[in-house]
């Protein structure tokens, strides 16, 4: 069997295990919460699936530093604020680390691999953030520092496959586009 089917069909089991890894569901959980759990793992196991799909080593590598440090911050975070979750079922709210894990798998995409894949994951990771909201787990503060954390972190360690990235950027004169290569 050649490599890239063998890549292909490991991606496929590695994708199917971490889903695997989701907590079950109890009586009382809606299809948003369902979701929002589906998709805080499905989008970063996207995200590494991508890099043994292209057969990008340096990818791997870079998403295992943007996912493990989404998660140290993240985590650190929840311990050292201890915020009140609006439906008061505990002090772990700020910030999300659902929105902070899809945001990650998200970013990573776009930032390694372009617009292509990054603009529908950066649409369910949206997603995320809304059904973390509306279901009164977060509050938009805690929705946006976690997408903030998982952006961050995987501008920092990815850099673009293709050598030439297209970025939005805005400041307070206004926004445009930044094209980058690596020479």
């Amino acid at each position: 069997m050649n490599q890239s089917i063998m890549n292909k069909h490991f991606c496929h089991l590695a994708t199917a295990t971490l889903l695997s890894l989701l907590p079950l569901q109890n009586a009382t959980a809606n299809t948003e919460d369902t979701a929002a759990d589906v998709l805080r793992v499905a989008l970063p196991a996207a995200a590494w699936g991508m890099t043994q799909y292209f057969a990008d080593d340096e990818g791997s590598t870079q998403f295992y530093y943007s996912f493990a440090s989404t998660i140290a911050a993240t985590y650190a975070l929840k311990t050292a604020i201890h915020k009140n979750r609006p439906d008061g079922s505990d002090d772990d709210a700020f910030p999300s680390g659902h929105t902070s894990m899809a945001f990650q798998g998200a970013a990573f995409m776009q930032r390694r691999y372009g617009w292509k894949y990054g603009a529908p994951a950066y649409a369910l990771a949206t997603y995320v953030g809304y059904s973390r909201v509306n279901n009164d787990h977060h509050d938009t503060s805690d929705v946006l520092a976690g997408a903030l954390i998982g952006i961050a972190a995987s501008y920092w360690f990815a850099e673009p496959f293709y050598g030439v990235q297209i970025t939005p950027t805005a400041g307070l004169n206004g926004v445009g586009l930044q094209l980058s290569k690596h020479w």
